[in-house]
């Protein structure tokens, strides 16, 4: 299959990226070093292009009716202007996709998903839309700038009138921005330091991108790539789709009972409340090594004696705290903060301890 190209693919190869195929398109992984780029998201101001991610709108009467029964968190909770972080739960207990849910009006939604997921969300949404809402599928004309770092607000205040300081974590505003109109302005993102996602037209994104890197130059802005994006995240304890969560993890197991609702009835509701009722066998728990080794995806996790109690789902070396951390799932007796577990790297095992998120306390 071919990769698809984001619009300002010839820009970031210009910037000197090492572009990698990933979720079905071409993407710039890095552009100096992964520490480097985190470093600059941590301390001062970095942008990420991911431009990848799909954006469904959903309108009519009767669009908030089919977002609830979709989704797990309650989306009547929505005011104009405001964000929610939910999943589109299975029938088999899974999870179909984690995505945002953006409330532009009574009558007019945005769904962010997944780029991996795009066209399986797209299916899924539509089986459960027997009361016509109008649904559209912009992914393709979008662009999408993550502009993250304890400096941003300072950095892109000069380009709009939306007053950034003082916008509340999961709001979005929409207006003019870098002489562009009716760009989304949103207070999200996936890096645990602060910073705003940019949502513009694809005929517009070249314009937007070098006003962002101009009005930045003064605080030290970088571009950034998926690699420094994946070791921001996972400081956080952020799941991450295909890794922390799939189609055979649920909601409750991986953590996400915060938002998964039950005053309301959505896919598969009835299981997954008697699962956080009853209890689940297993959980997703974020590590650290207390001896000096890199925890990957799919390594072992044992106890003491050496048995297998799980599986290490996203592992790193993190820059921010120069040792290994990781998630993972692993038996309900290991899960609290503080136990002790092990991970198996060819063939030995390794101690880490069980912290609470994030693991990376700033």
């Amino acid at each position: 299959m071919e990769l698809k190209k984001i619009a300002l693919n010839d820009v970031h190869e210009a910037l000197g990226a090492k572009m990698v195929p990933f979720a079905g398109y071409n993407m710039p992984v890095r552009y100096s070093s992964d520490i480097e780029e985190h470093k600059t998201v941590r301390e001062a101001v970095g942008i990420f292009d991911v431009s990848h991610m799909g954006e469904f709108m959903l309108r009519g009467p009767k669009a908030l009716d089919l977002i609830q029964r979709v989704t797990s968190n309650d989306a009547s909770k929505l005011a104009d202007g405001k964000v929610q972080y939910s999943c589109l739960p299975n029938e088999n207990g899974g999870i179909v996709d984690d995505l945002l849910v953006y409330r532009m009006d009574e009558e007019e939604y945005m769904l962010v998903v997944n780029a991996s997921n795009i066209d399986k969300d797209w299916n899924w949404i539509s089986k459960y839309n027997t009361e016509g809402v109008e649904m559209e599928n912009i992914s393709d004309e979008m662009s999408l700038f993550a502009v993250q770092g304890p400096k941003t607000a300072e950095a892109l205040q000069s380009l709009t009138k939306i007053d950034l300081p003082n916008m509340v974590y999961y709001t979005f505003d929409k207006g003019e921005f870098a002489g562009v109109q009716d760009v989304i302005v949103s207070a999200t993102g996936y890096t645990g330091s602060g910073g705003f996602e940019i949502y513009v037209k694809n005929e517009d994104a070249k314009k937007v991108f070098d006003a962002i890197m101009e009005a930045g130059q003064p605080f030290g802005i970088k571009p950034i790539g998926l690699g420094a994006r994946d070791t921001l995240r996972l400081e956080m304890g952020f799941c991450l789709y295909g890794n922390d969560i799939n189609d055979t993890t649920s909601p409750i197991e991986a953590g996400l009972g915060w938002i998964t609702k039950f005053d309301k009835d959505f896919t598969n509701a009835a299981n997954l409340k008697a699962q956080k009722e009853q209890g689940v066998s297993r959980k997703l728990v974020g590590f650290e090594m207390l001896e000096k080794a890199i925890p990957r995806a799919h390594y072992e996790i044992v106890n003491a004696e050496g048995e297998k109690i799980g599986e290490v789902t996203s592992g790193t070396m993190s820059p921010s705290m120069g040792k290994g951390i990781g998630m993972g799932y692993v038996a309900k007796d290991y899960s609290k903060a503080g136990s002790e577990i092990y991970i198996r790297i060819r063939n030995k095992d390794l101690k880490a301890e069980v912290v609470k998120l994030p693991i990376y306390k700033k």
